[in-house]
């Protein structure tokens, strides 16, 4: 399916975002006119995330595919909470089944063997993939990721299992023709309803892990990007071809690239044609690329040429002058998985507060969801998403568009944690508890003698007096038991 036309799509976009945005760092030269990126590491690198990501601030992420019919993972802990040695073998990633299957002795190898047979291969879901898929409903996904405040989503075009999210003419040499991916263009259909509803699109795509081409069993932390990587002429042909595909057919505005790519894929002229072609594109960290700086192998150093660095499961303690993005699922688990209950998930409490931190240090938050084999969202994914879309009605203000502040933290005088974004003419400081009291004081947060302050969603202007260095603001009787308010202080303070 033929992506609406770039022109078409900004024009949508201008309605919904703002151009405002911060460099993330003093250090890094202002990039290069249109059309003028060179295929070597100094010249891409003067590239920076765009203004409008800068400004959107929430992103959707989607795990899906032939994982889903199977949907399952032991849920013993998150990513972070397991050590480094015991996590493959009690992966909470669904996405990652067919390698948790082989694992011997694991929860997963012995729920497959139980629930499917010793024979059962894991290329056997696909078929049963392609006949769910058929009750997709596109553009109620991109209804749900609107209401949900979402500016951006990204599509897990092909995750580590190999099969493509559409109909690829680059055949897998590995597999028969009926075993490629998915029948239905769900890449293009998704691209069309994101666009619509004035989001931007983004592309996930395994680069570095292809079961496909190379099935060795990741079983520890020191194999993922060592013996498990694909390294053919043949692979680095064939990733670099679908890369070049995705980009023609769908123009996405963010390459997500994961885990690594291949050495000898010609990188360099893949990410010079994409910002040659779409200086408004982002394009995140996860290339794994090295540059020689020696006549030995081992002199070598990592390439930082990235728009965006991208944690998992992670909070940064201070402001990053580097943009950055945060990914994590609702649950444990980024594929669906039929384990995960309301104990696995977080709270919509807990996701306002994330997202208010996250955007008070520079950075997006890419929220994921997991979609069932027939691309249905789970009810509680919906239900976080809804109230996440619910309090950015209120105070999407102080979130899109904003940038940091001298400080992202504090608290009030009595333990209110706060976190502040501002803009040109205003600072924002969001409660992310709601004040015992009515009387709220807000120490080192000296304010001009005509200042302003509201609470978002109330007309009414708030009293407001000096306590030393602070303020303390007068509160509405009436103040309801949201996730989060936001104070809206204008002028900011000096």
């Amino acid at each position: 399916m033929a992506r609406l036309g770039r022109t078409t799509a900004s024009l949508v976009l201008l309605g919904t975002l703002t151009l405002a945005g911060c460099s993330r760092s003093e250090l890094v030269e202002p990039p290069e006119p249109a059309g003028t990126y060179q295929a070597n590491w100094e010249s891409l690198a003067q590239h920076e995330a765009p203004a409008w990501f800068n400004d959107a601030k929430l992103g959707i992420f989607i795990h899906w595919g032939v994982y889903s019919v199977p949907g399952w993972a032991p849920v013993e802990g998150q990513y972070g909470e397991l050590t480094r040695e015991r996590f493959f073998q009690v992966n909470p990633y669904a996405e990652w089944y067919w390698n948790s299957m082989r694992i011997q002795g694991s929860p997963t190898n012995e729920h497959h063997r139980a629930t499917y047979g010793d024979d059962f291969e894991y290329a056997a879901f696909l078929s049963t993939f392609n006949e769910e898929v058929e009750k997709w409903k596109p553009e109620e996904w991109g209804d749900l990721f609107a209401a949900a405040g979402a500016r951006y989503v990204v599509l897990t075009t092909k995750h580590h299992d190999g099969f493509t999210l559409w109909p690829s003419s680059v055949a897998n040499p590995n597999r028969p023709a009926d075993q490629q991916g998915a029948r239905r263009d769900l890449v293009g259909e998704l691209t069309e309803a994101v666009l619509r509803h004035g989001m931007r699109m983004g592309v996930y795509y395994s680069g570095g892990i292809d079961w496909s081409f190379n099935d060795t069993l990741i079983d520890g932390p020191g194999i993922l990007r060592t013996t498990a990587v694909p390294r053919s002429e043949e692979y680095a042909r064939y990733v670099d071809a679908h890369w070049r595909e995705l980009i023609d057919r769908y123009e996405p505005d963010i390459l997500w690239n994961d885990i690594t790519y291949p050495e000898n894929a010609g990188l360099a002229e893949l990410l010079a044609d994409y910002y040659n072609r779409f200086p408004e594109g982002a394009v995140n960290n996860r290339w794994g690329v090295r540059r020689q700086t020696g006549d030995e192998p081992e002199d070598s150093d990592w390439v930082e040429f990235a728009d965006f660095f991208t944690p998992e499961y992670a909070k940064l303690e201070e402001i990053s002058q580097a943009k950055w993005e945060t990914c994590r699922g609702i649950g444990y688990s980024f594929g669906y998985n039929r384990n995960e209950t309301e104990d696995q998930m977080i709270s919509v409490d807990e996701l306002v507060d994330l997202l208010v931190d996250i955007v008070s240090k520079n950075g997006n938050l890419l929220l994921n969801v997991g979609p069932m084999a027939d691309g249905t969202i789970p009810p509680g994914q919906v239900e976080r998403l809804r109230g996440l879309g619910a309090w950015l009605g209120v105070n999407g203000e102080a979130i899109y568009g904003s940038i940091p502040w001298s400080r992202a933290a504090g608290e009030t005088a009595s333990g209110v944690p706060l976190r502040f974004t501002r803009k040109d003419d205003a600072l924002y400081a969001v409660l992310l508890e709601t004040p015992k009291a009515r009387r709220v004081e807000i120490p080192s947060l000296p304010l001009a003698p005509d200042a302003q302050v509201r609470l978002l969603g109330a007309e009414e202007a708030l009293e407001w007096s000096t306590a030393g260095e602070g303020v303390v603001i007068q509160l509405p009787s009436d103040l309801p038991d949201a996730p989060a308010h936001t104070l809206r202080i204008s002028p900011p303070p000096a």
